[in-house]
Formats: C-alpha cells, sequence, structure tokens
C-alpha cells in the first residue's frame, strides 16, 4: 500500500473513533511522525494531504526539512523529541512548536533565541509542556505543580508561545492504564486553564500514537502523533 492509501485507511478509523465519541473530525489534528522516513515519502503524505509532522532528532530534522518549507510553507514541523540545551538555538529556528519542552532550563534557554527566531520567522516560537504520566523512562515534568512553575516561567517571559500539554502513555494493552494516563493530562489541562485562563493557552492537547489513538480521542486528544501507520509498507 502507497502512503496515501495509509493515510485513508487512517482517516476512515480517526472519523469511526470520532463518532463514537461525539466529536468532529476537524478537531482532531494529524501529525506524520517522520523519524528516520525519507523526504520523498514525507511529500508523499503531503501531497495525500497531510500537513502537519513531528521529528525527534534536529539535526535530522534540518537535513530533510532545511529546503523543504520553500515549496510548502503550510506545513508545520514539531520537535517530539528529547532536545538537549545546546540543540536549542537550532530548534528554536527551525520548528514551528517544540512538543517535549520537560525542565525549566531548557523553558530559559529556548526564550533566549526566540528574538532572533521572530526576527527570521517574524513569530514566536510555540512550545507544549511535556507531562509525565507514563512509564518512568519518558521524560516530563512529574507532577501539577511543577508543570504549574513551568507554565507561569513560559507566561512571565513573554517571549514563548504555549499551546498546549503532551505526554506518552504507557506502551501497552491494557487499556485502563492507557485511558488513567490521557485522563491525567485532561486534569493538567484543566487545571491550567483555571490558574492562568485566557484565550487558548493550553488547547492543544498531543497525546495518541499509532498503537492507541481512538483511546486517545475518547479522552479528548486535540493531537495525534502516528507514524508506523502512515509511513509503513502494509
Amino acid at each position: 500500500m502507497t502512503v496515501a492509501d495509509n493515510i485513508e485507511k487512517l482517516e476512515e478509523r480517526i472519523q469511526k473513533a470520532c463518532d463514537k465519541a461525539r466529536r468532529k473530525r476537524e478537531d482532531v489534528t494529524l501529525m506524520g511522525v517522520s523519524k528516520f522516513i525519507p523526504i520523498e515519502k514525507i511529500k508523499e503524505a503531503y501531497n495525500a494531504g497531510l500537513r502537519c509532522f513531528g521529528e525527534s532528532r534536529v539535526k535530522e530534522a534540518y537535513d530533510k526539512f532545511g529546503g523543504f518549507a520553500g515549496g510548502y510553507n503550510d506545513a508545520k514541523l514539531h520537535l517530539i523529541g528529547s532536545l538537549q540545551r545546546n540543540k536549542a538555538k537550532s530548534a528554536a529556528l527551525l520548528f514551528d512548536c517544540i512538543q517535549s519542552v520537560d525542565r525549566d532550563e531548557l523553558i530559559q534557554e529556548l526564550s533566549k533565541h526566540s528574538p532572533l527566531r521572530q526576527e527570521m520567522r517574524l513569530k514566536p516560537l510555540e512550545v507544549m509542556l511535556e507531562f509525565h504520566t507514563g512509564e518512568d523512562s519518558k521524560g516530563g515534568y512529574k507532577d501539577i505543580d511543577a508543570l504549574l512553575k513551568a507554565a507561569e516561567l513560559i507566561l512571565n517571559g513573554g517571549k514563548l508561545k504555549p499551546v498546549g500539554l503532551m505526554t506518552m502513555a504507557p506502551f501497552t494493552d491494557d487499556t485502563e492504564l492507557i485511558c488513567s494516563s490521557f485522563k491525567r493530562l485532561v486534569k493538567a489541562q484543566k487545571e491550567l486553564e483555571k490558574r492562568f485562563p485566557l484565550n487558548d493557552r493550553w488547547a492543544y492537547l498531543s497525546m495518541g500514537m499509532s498503537n492507541d489513538f481512538e483511546i486517545a480521542i475518547e479522552q479528548g486528544s486535540t493531537l495525534l502523533r502516528i507514524g508506523g501507520a502512515i509511513f509503513k509498507d502494509q
């Protein structure tokens, strides 16, 4: 099957999950996780209608997407992998959104490079706070107090644009564990909205991957991070 075939099949499942949850399809963004995927297949996905892509490594993203934006200026590129401070400048200049903001030091480092980014891109860097809700090996802020502190740091700095939260559920067949992970993120979002209201600062919930996206839709995800179901030969 082609990439376009995979996306069509995936869209049917997403629509079915949205119908079941009584949600509108347009309220859920499909991201193609394109790490390790050649640019040719990424272009296939773009031509099939995909407009949001996620990469895990800064250098790989530069190698693939450095010249991509010129001909595909409506495509959005997100960093979904762990980010080292010494690569924060490069990430701030390339990506539209950093989803994996998981520590205060990274917020401070990204904020340092925001003026140059805005000069070059004419828009602020969007960020999501990563909240730890699953396996110990995964990143993210560990508790709601740390998350609230990070949100306050971003808002007081005024140089980054917070747009939501991200998490990774445990990789398991246990539906209850997966649901519990997603529910924790929704609860954290509501706490942020209560503590720091206004506009749509926390509107995005990035949760759900190839193995659990239908559960994520049911629990309120607004952004799905899917790689294998899009790019792998079926």
